[in-house]
This record gives C-alpha cells, sequence and structure tokens, in this order.
C-alpha cells in the first residue's frame, strides 16, 4: 500500500488530562496549569478508583504543549494531497493505572484506529483493508505501553513500524524520587510536595524504578540490591500509606500499618512483573525487524545517574547527593563509560536503553539539536526539562515522517549521534542519518 499506514501518539506519564464525570458538567481535574491532587489519589481498598468519591475520573485529550507540534507535522508532511489526509490519534489514558490496563485500552484503540481508516475512500482504494496495520509513536511511559502491548499481543499486533522517545526502558530515578519525596523532575509540571500522597498510591509510577546495573550503591551488605524489594525503602514511605489508609480506607481486622506493607509490597511486585516482561521481549515475537524500531535517546543534560542507600540504625535511607546528577556528555570526554553518565534530566542513558534493541542503532539527541529559530522550545526546555518537551524538536518531526515514509533525506536535515562507545562506522540507525560527533 502506497498510503502511510495511520499513527497513534502514546503520551507519557500525568501527560493526558483527566476529568471527573460524575459532576454535571463533567469537571477536568488534571491538565496542564490545573492540577486536583487529592481527586486524582486512588482509594487504598481499590486502586481501581479514587479516594473521594462519588466520583467517575477518565481520561481525555493529551497535552498540547508536548504533543501538538509533532501530531500537526505528522498529518501535514505525511499527507500527499489535502484531499487524503493521513490519520494521525492521540491516545489519552489514565496515566496513574497499572501498565497492564494501559495496554489493553491500546489494543481496544488500535482495533477502532483501523476500522476508521477503513472508512477512508483514499484508504479504501489503496487497499488497505486487505492488509491493516498502525504506526506508533510513544513518548517516555508511552514507550512502555507500546513494548507491553506488543509483549502481550505478539504476532498477532497489526503494527508496522514504532518510534519510541527518551523511554525510560530500565527506569528513572526520578521515580523513585517521587515516591520517597513528592518531588521530582517527571512530566511537565513543577513538583510539588502536595503529590507525595497521590504518588504513592499511583501504580503506574512503580513502573518507572530503575533496575539497571550499578544504579543503585548499596552501603550495607545486610540491604536487598533490588528498589522492587520493599525492604531497600525507607519506613517513612509505608507509613504515609498507612496514614492514608487510616484516612481513606474501609475498616479492617488488619492493623493499618500491615494493609499499608501489603500495599507497597503489591505495587512494588506488579512493577516487577511488568518489567520482568518488558525485558523478556523480543521484536521477533511481534514480527517487527528492529529496522522498523527507532529508539530516540536524549542526552546533553544533568541527570541523576545513581542512588546511594546507607543504613542509619536498622533502617534504609536515600542519600541523595548532587554528585549523583551529572551530565558526562562533553566533547572532551573521550571515556565512553563516562558519558554514559548523562541524560535528557529525567531518564539517564543508562535507563533509556532496552533490552530488546542493540546500542548501536539508538539515535541520540541533545538540546543543541534544536533548531535557531526553536526559541519557544528552548525556553520551555529550559522550563519544564528537555525530557518533557523533546517531542516539540523539528528536526524529530522530520526524522519521524522520513521514518514513516521510507523517504531519502536529500537535504540532509536529519541527523543523531551513536551511543557511548559506538563507532561512526559500527552506528546502524534503522534509517540512513546524518551522523554528529
Amino acid at each position: 500500500m502506497s498510503l502511510p499506514h495511520p499513527i497513534i501518539v502514546v503520551p507519557g506519564i500525568t501527560a493526558t488530562y483527566l476529568h471527573d464525570e460524575y459532576p454535571l458538567p463533567p469537571e477536568d481535574i488534571w491538565k496542564v496549569i490545573k492540577k486536583q491532587y487529592e481527586r486524582i489519589a486512588l482509594h487504598p481498598n481499590d486502586l481501581r478508583y479514587e479516594a473521594v468519591e462519588p466520583a467517575r475520573v477518565q481520561p481525555g485529550q493529551i497535552f498540547e504543549i508536548a504533543y501538538e507540534e509533532l501530531i500537526e507535522e505528522l498529518r501535514y508532511n505525511l499527507a500527499s494531497r489535502e484531499d487524503q489526509p493521513v490519520p494521525v490519534y492521540p491516545f489519552g489514558y489514565d496515566w496513574r493505572l497499572p501498565l497492564d490496563t494501559a495496554e489493553q485500552q491500546l489494543a481496544a484503540f488500535i482495533d477502532e484506529v483501523i476500522e476508521r481508516t477503513k472508512l477512508l475512500k483514499h484508504y479504501h482504494r489503496g487497499k488497505y483493508q486487505d492488509k491493516p496495520r498502525v504506526n506508533l509513536v510513544g513518548h517516555s511511559m508511552g514507550g512502555l505501553v507500546i513494548a507491553g502491548y506488543l509483549e502481550r499481543v505478539g504476532s498477532k499486533a497489526p503494527v508496522h513500524k514504532v518510534v519510541t522517545l527518551a523511554t525510560p526502558f530500565q527506569g528513572s530515578f526520578e521515580a523513585v524520587i517521587k515516591v520517597a519525596t513528592g518531588t521530582a523532575n517527571l512530566g511537565m509540571s513543577p513538583p510539588s510536595s502536595r503529590e507525595r500522597e497521590a504518588a504513592r498510591m499511583t501504580p503506574a509510577l512503580y513502573h518507572l524504578i530503575p533496575s539497571f546495573a550499578n544504579g543503585i550503591e548499596i552501603s550495607a551488605p545486610s540491604l536487598p540490591d533490588s528498589l522492587f524489594d520493599p525492604r531497600l525503602w525507607q519506613p517513612s514511605v509505608v507509613e504515609s500509606i498507612a496514614e492514608f489508609i487510616r484516612r481513606k480506607g474501609l475498616p479492617s481486622p488488619k492493623t493499618k500499618l500491615q494493609e499499608a506493607r501489603d500495599c507497597f509490597a503489591s505495587l512494588l511486585s506488579q512493577a516487577k512483573a511488568h518489567r520482568d516482561r518488558i525485558d523478556g521481549f523480543k521484536l521477533s515475537k511481534a514480527k517487527i525487524p528492529a529496522k522498523n524500531w527507532l529508539a530516540v535517546v536524549g542526552v546533553g543534560t544533568k541527570t541523576r545517574v545513581r542512588l546511594k542507600i546507607v543504613k542509619r540504625g536498622t533502617q534504609p535511607d536515600f542519600a541523595l547527593r548532587g554528585k549523583d546528577r551529572a551530565n558526562e556528555w562533553h566533547d572532551d570526554v573521550d571515556d565512553s563509560q563516562r558519558r554514559r553518565l548523562t541524560g535528557d534530566g529525567t531518564v539517564p542513558y543508562e535507563g533509556a536503553v532496552p533490552q530488546f534493541i542493540p546500542e548501536k542503532s539508538l539515535v541520540l539527541v541533545t538540546p543543541d539539536d534544536y533548531g535557531y529559530w526553536e526559541v519557544q522550545d528552548r525556553a520551555l526546555t529550559l522550563a519544564a526539562g528537555f525530557h518533557g518537551i523533546l517531542p516539540n524538536m523539528n528536526m524529530l518531526h522530520r526524522l519521524i515522517v522520513r521514518f514513516f515514509a521510507d523517504r531519502p533525506d536529500k537535504r540532509r536535515n536529519t541527523w543523531g549521534r551513536s551511543a557511548p562507545g559506538v563507532a561512526k562506522k559500527d552506528w546502524n540507525p534503522p534509517l540512513k542519518l546524518r551522523h554528529k560527533a
């Protein structure tokens, strides 16, 4: 088929509006400039529903500040004629819930997009109905949703190509900081201590806990070596969950502290099972060739690359050291291991490397890749962080269009960088790109 496949854009955590449909008219409770933490907090007795009832919180549109430019550029530049649009759909989902839930919702949405595309006359003439498929773009946690969906559905997934942007396949320490303190650089909004209760009762956030090698520095041999083990966390986390259960939960024969321990252990266990699924995923399972997956990783920004955990008395304690935020992505750094100590401000490089794609195929970008005229996006990067605004980069728009349309780079206006330790001659991105040092 000559027409491009329809595209679905899957946003990151916190980047979908949430509205409460119980009031009439429905009321937005989470959007770019409005965040009602108490009303998005989930109920300790059933994490599918809200702690403040009656309510019916549902996902709405995705954050326009992060994704509108990308979606409009794909719609405009992939269409050969104005009267023959290429469908590009935003996929809003409830980013609080376990990613298994989002994967199931994405599966249903893909089916819907395919059926809607079949109704377009130019796609019908192009015989789209003979082998209907979609292309997927996932930013941040959205890439995990896509990977989990493909691992779940396997060869039956009607997916042609995938783009992931700044996805924490191996996690981010910002998720740990968010759970531990309520403040971290996740998503588009400035951190707030008001988020702590909502964060600790948000299952999806635990799916972002880091698991890459050498990410945590353990000072005591008696401590476990995985952040998915509740014994490695500060007692204050469980204690605050117990207080939340006391205020919002239903009566139980268990003590509130035991309920909290069970809840916390369940959240970590569920997240660990999902990470194991993603780590075990193979592209061959979904019958997607390596050349059909473009994985973009952001570097060149100071990012938390490790976490030291000490023992104070008998309990673990997170030592949040300034030196653990690093950016060794400098021209004068020749040591490839040192150059790995970087990231996009939220996701460290090591956390962004998927297990199912060779590092020689990764495409790295930095804030310097914003064009001269992208003044607004440069300003947003300073305000919201490179990670959150990375989908606005004009060069990436051109690169993604080329990738989906199989177009040559006649003007040489798309580029990227190879992973640390990967020589230019060994770099093997899924499309031909100009290599930047």
